[in-house]
């Protein structure tokens, strides 16, 4: 393809992208709003996050596993059709719960885009070409995450918080007819291959059970007890079955066989601790800047901009090089570093820091951001077979936001645990009742005056410091992957180039055995040679449908 046909045809997948990002991120700055309004507590806070996490989670490899069966095309287009009734259903929510359940609709769509932009882009870009547009889909994904909160908290201070979730439909209805009219793949033979429900299902389970486990545990039930024992112990269960069955179906949702490949390997530990690290601690920022700097919506989101801007210089500055040099390596380090540095910084902040002290971290989070997470599923893919590429990729993005869900869902309980602590304390040292305030419930703080507003302010600041400091030993984990990985020289064709070479070997393999059975046959007799050609070509048969899988 010449750049003006990858152009065009990445026009689509990005935009689609796009909606993704800006359906996740429109309600980052206006989820405290959202929230006090819905009376809901901190933990309906993390779960209204959490749900949607789980739920792309969940659903991405599956999403890869269709994109290895059926049309990629149709796929992506259904996943944004998901995604954006979803996301307009949520706008109508008249509680906290009823919008978590929407939310988690909307993350099986977007697990759908996440998996399959990046699938597509694999598609039509060879691996050494592929840096410098993975660098574009990291600028798409900064323009996303920073204009999403700007958007969104706009909206919310001015016509309302609910046209958060209307505002991505215009978006999504532009993509689906962008993508028709500009992605043209070539046909490939259908693969008949059954999806692994049970695989599907019993991972479902077992990371719901856990990640339920640990937002309930410390504050409805003791971290040990009987019913934390039980929830542990039920999921490790389930998703040791879960293995047991990935091992012994003919198509499994993740198969083992990836983990034979050392660079998957460590893209997915590498994914996984960025999800920890960074999902996990970077969606409390709103909170920070609205509870503890009394910052609005819209302010706070204005107030994320150094972060994005570091990701978006460094995604696109990085994939350009990478494309330049055929190095990938060493930008995937300098990012590590700069992520588990960027975090233990922001870990030093209280409610008294100078903003421009915490953009200044902000940044060298965002840089760490841009030269990791789209360089970690680059060097993963180009070691992946063609008929590997959708469930690889996927596989990557599963634990990466899996990671993200148990952080969110862990740091959001040690955040709720501390910042409870800190006001019963402070409370009890003044002799106040604080009434909703002291039983977890997100404060409006603009209500608050006196030495109450300053407590709220102290205590949240000292909350979420306390989540990125332990964000950072986390990160660190990303960094040691990140070395012991081996560089290996970036392919130069694309995906579509060789899952047609395969087939074509595959073909040619076919038409070899077959010149050997015809003079064969020619020397039995009529019966035998009918019986020696329906057995033979039986068996050529299933071995050309196991080398076309």
């Amino acid at each position: 393809m010449t750049h003006r046909e990858v152009m065009v045809a990445l026009s689509g997948i990005l935009l689609g992208m796009f909606v993704s990002i800006l359906a996740t991120s429109v309600v980052s700055s206006s989820l405290p709003k959202i929230i006090s309004d819905l009376q809901g507590t901190q933990s309906a806070f993390t779960w209204v996050v959490t749900a949607t996490l789980l739920t792309t989670t969940i659903s991405t490899p599956i999403w890869g596993k269709l994109s290895d069966i059926v049309n990629r095309k149709t796929l992506i287009q259904i996943a944004l059709v998901i995604t954006v009734i979803s996301a307009a259903a949520a706008g109508f929510a008249q509680s906290s719960g009823t919008l978590i359940l929407f939310r988690a609709f909307q993350g099986i769509g977007a697990g759908g885009l996440t998996a399959l932009a990046t699938v597509l882009i694999a598609d039509i870009i060879s691996p050494r070409e592929r840096g410098k547009y993975m660098g574009l889909m990291g600028g798409i994904m900064a323009v996303g995450m920073v204009g999403g909160p700007l958007l969104g908290g706009a909206l919310t201070d001015t016509v309302g918080w609910r046209w958060n979730f209307f505002v991505g439909v215009p978006f999504a209805i532009a993509a689906i007819i962008v993508l028709q009219r500009t992605l043209h793949l070539p046909a490939m033979p259908r693969v008949s291959a059954r999806l692994d429900y049970w695989g599907a299902l019993l991972i479902a389970v077992g990371i719901s059970g856990l990640l339920l486990w640990i937002t309930f545990a410390g504050n409805n039930f003791d971290w040990l007890s009987w019913q934390s024992f039980s929830m542990v112990i039920g999921s490790l269960v389930i998703l040791a079955v879960a293995v047991w069955v990935e091992s012994r179906v003919e198509a499994p949702i993740i198969p083992l066989t990836l983990f034979r490949n050392r660079t998957f390997v460590l893209a997915v530990i590498g994914s996984a601790a960025v999800g920890v690290a960074l999902f996990g601690a970077s969606v409390f920022l709103s909170q920070y800047m609205q509870v503890s700097r009394g910052k609005s919506a819209t302010v706070s989101g204005l107030l994320t901009i150094p972060m994005i801007a570091g990701n978006l210089i460094a995604s696109m500055g990085a994939g350009a090089l990478i494309t330049r040099t055929g190095r990938y390596k060493k930008f995937m380090v300098a990012g590590a570093i700069s992520l588990v540095a960027g975090l233990g910084l922001m870990g030093t902040i209280d409610y008294h820091t100078n903003m421009v002290v915490i953009g200044l971290y902000m940044f060298i989070v965002g840089i760490g951001m841009g030269m990791l997470m789209q360089n970690l599923i680059l060097a993963a893919q180009n070691t992946l077979a063609p008929s590997e590429m959708g469930t690889g990729t996927s596989a990557i993005a599963f634990f990466r936001t899996l990671g993200g869900a148990i952080g969110v869902s862990a740091l959001g309980a040690i955040l709720g645990s501390r910042v409870t602590s800190e006001i019963t304390h402070g409370l009890r040292d003044m002799g106040i009742d604080g009434g909703a305030i002291s039983s977890g419930a997100i404060p409006d703080i603009n209500t608050l005056t006196g030495p109450l507003k300053d407590l709220v302010e102290m205590a949240y600041g000292v909350g979420v410091a306390e989540i990125f400091l332990i964000a950072s030993p986390i990160a660190f984990v990303t960094l040691i992957a990140v070395l012991f990985l081996k560089e290996i020289p970036l392919g130069n064709k694309s995906g579509v180039q060789e899952r047609l070479e395969e087939l074509a070997r595959t073909e040619a393999l076919a038409a070899e055995q077959l010149a050997y059975i015809e003079p064969a046959t020619a020397l039995l007799g009529d019966d035998d040679a009918d019986e020696a050609d329906a057995d033979d070509a039986d068996a050529l048969g299933k071995e050309t449908t196991r080398s076309a899988r």
